[in-house]
């Protein structure tokens, strides 16, 4: 297992065509050798699995990857018993560059992300 910081961008949606490298995702997650979410591993690297939300115009939010009941979200708020912003089936999906995710955004959109990055991360 090893923990990974993906990078994620906007695909193209009715607003953006061409998709937008500004709107996207920053998180840190552990992987298996199948390039998947590791739920164990994620059990003892819980609090490195931090999530930056950036969108042109507006300040980033930070938050933590969580697992709540059958799926992952995004959680920016601590004090709360759910999550901000599921992840459609994170757990099933290959996370490499070129893949895409969907996250639920917090004001219920639907929005699918292009992976445009996979890297080790490193502690620092």
């Amino acid at each position: 297992m090893t923990l990974y910081r993906v990078h994620m961008s906007l695909a193209r949606t009715d607003e953006f065509p061409e998709g937008s490298a500004a709107h996207g995702y920053d998180f840190v997650v552990p992987l298996d050798g199948d390039m998947k979410l590791d739920p164990e591993a994620w059990k003892s690297h819980s609090k490195d699995c931090v999530v930056r939300h950036f969108s042109e115009g507006e300040d980033d939010q930070r938050g933590l990857l969580r697992h709540i009941g059958r799926g992952w979200v995004i959680d920016y708020d601590a004090a709360t018993p759910e999550g901000d912003e599921p992840f459609f089936k994170l757990d099933r999906h290959q996370i490499q560059t070129g893949e895409y995710l969907s996250v639920k955004e917090d004001d219920g959109e639907t929005r699918t992300y292009r992976i445009v990055s996979v890297e080790p991360w490193l502690k620092s």
